[in-house]
């Protein structure tokens, strides 16, 4: 969606408080945006990192929940495992908002670097200890530390992209950094199966340790522009005003109130898929490890689609069907999910899913980013994934339990169902009009 400059502040993809226009943004960082994105070096490093950080992390995307099922056979504990990592994220994203806000653009390289190499050291740890044999306490220690880390780490990922492109170019940065993403997503989750098949769960959640590192060196080498004076912050607040500021900016702008709402029900009703999938390959159709790497890999396939496609869909479309319709895509996916009975068609609906899931996701984070002022941004992006994500580890939890119980088959059609609601609903909110061509 562009945005015109004169646009009213209560129509849909406006800037209520008094925020910048996109053009007054795009003059501040006009030189750049106007440059093809790879011809950009600092977006071209600071790509790099993020493609190998998430290749690495894709092992444990995979490594995690097969620990715990090597050891429990339970969906449940998976779920739960899942459950804590989420709170954690939660929580972190209250004051996370606001320590990226108080710190500078060039010192947030430094935050970025920290984050990694934090992680990089805790599940350095879980192979160590996985040679003396399984402890799934530690599992449960260090995924929610990792989280939080990662909460912080992805604020100020956010905030740096549109300093490093501009608006202009923001939804087309987005799509490339998920696209290339999923891209090592497709080699990330095969090998990580492989790996578990031959040497463990463990040994995968070494390879993600050691990307965090790669990460970090290259982040070390991503120049970012210094604030000019009139983007400085105002005065330190505490941390529950900051959050409340953050809170305050969606509720008064129409499409992200909307975004918020709905995104709350949809996380509760998502976060706990990868289990589930992983759980009916394993356990309803009696397949191992590396079948379960394939998939995924298969899966991220669609991810790549929807990441390179959102930024020309949404041109033609606009946000709002655009969004609603990627939202309707991933319940249709997920209600078939637990009803494929062959491998091929469980890869081909989680492709489905993520394509959807990557379309709908870079648009709601595009948005956000060209709307919100430049001071309030991660305060902004706090708030909404501390709301986004409120309910989400619950929701996991539940989904999990209730397929260790019911079966996957009915609970995925629940809440597949459920998600095309949702889509539903957005056709009576500003959702529907907003960015239209």
């Amino acid at each position: 969606m562009t945005h015109g400059a004169a646009r009213r502040a209560d129509e849909p993809g406006g800037e209520p408080g008094g925020g910048p226009s996109d053009a007054a943004v795009e003059a501040g960082g006009g030189l750049r945006g106007a440059r093809p994105l790879w011809r950009q070096r600092d977006f071209g490093i600071f790509w790099a990192a993020q493609t190998l950080s998430v290749l690495g992390d894709s092992f444990a995307l995979i490594a995690l929940p097969l620990l715990v099922l090597e050891a429990t056979g339970s969906v449940a504990r998976m779920g739960l495992l899942t459950a804590v990592g989420g709170a954690a994220s939660v929580v972190a994203a209250v004051v996370a908002g606001a320590v990226v806000d108080r710190v500078d653009r060039v010192d947030r390289r430094r935050l970025l670097i920290a984050c990694d190499l934090v992680r990089m050291g805790l599940y350095g740890v879980i192979p160590l200890v996985w040679l003396f044999g399984p402890r799934i306490w530690l599992l449960y220690a260090v995924l929610p530390l990792c989280e939080a880390v990662g909460m912080l780490f992805a604020v100020g990922y956010v905030t740096v992209v549109r300093t490093l492109v501009g608006t202009g170019q923001l939804t087309e940065a987005n799509g490339r950094l998920n696209a290339t993403a999923a891209a090592a997503g497709v080699l990330g989750p095969l090998c990580a199966g492989l790996v578990a098949a031959w040497s463990g769960p463990a040994a995968a959640v070494g390879v993600d340790a050691a990307s965090f590192g790669v990460s970090a060196m290259c982040l070390f080498f991503v120049r970012f522009r210094a604030r000019t004076p009139d983007e400085q912050p105002g005065g330190r607040t505490g941390l529950w005003h900051d959050l409340r500021t953050g809170i305050a900016f969606l509720y008064g702008h129409p499409v992200l109130r909307s975004l918020t709402v709905l995104l709350f029900v949809f996380s509760f009703l998502t976060l706990g898929l990868n289990d589930l999938v992983i759980y009916h390959l394993k356990y309803d159709l009696g397949h191992d490890d590396g079948t379960v790497g394939t998939v995924m890999a298969a899966g991220a396939l669609g991810t790549i689609a929807g990441a390179l496609l959102v930024a020309g869909v949404r041109r033609r479309l606009g946000f709002g069907p655009t969004w609603t319709c990627s939202v309707a895509g991933c319940g249709l996916a997920f209600a078939g999910l637990g009803w494929a009975r062959d491998v091929p068609v469980v890869a081909a609906l989680s492709a489905v899913f993520l394509a959807c899931a990557a379309m709908g996701g870079t648009c709601s984070m595009s948005l956000r980013q060209e709307v919100t002022p430049e001071h309030l941004l991660g305060r902004v992006t706090s708030a909404f994934w501390t709301l986004h994500y409120a309910a989400a580890p619950v929701g996991a939890a539940v989904l999990t339990w209730a397929a260790e119980e019911q079966g996957t088959a009915p609970v995925a059609l629940a809440a597949g169902a459920t998600c095309v609601l949702l889509a539903v609903t957005a056709l009576l909110t500003p959702i529907r009009g907003a960015g239209r061509p």
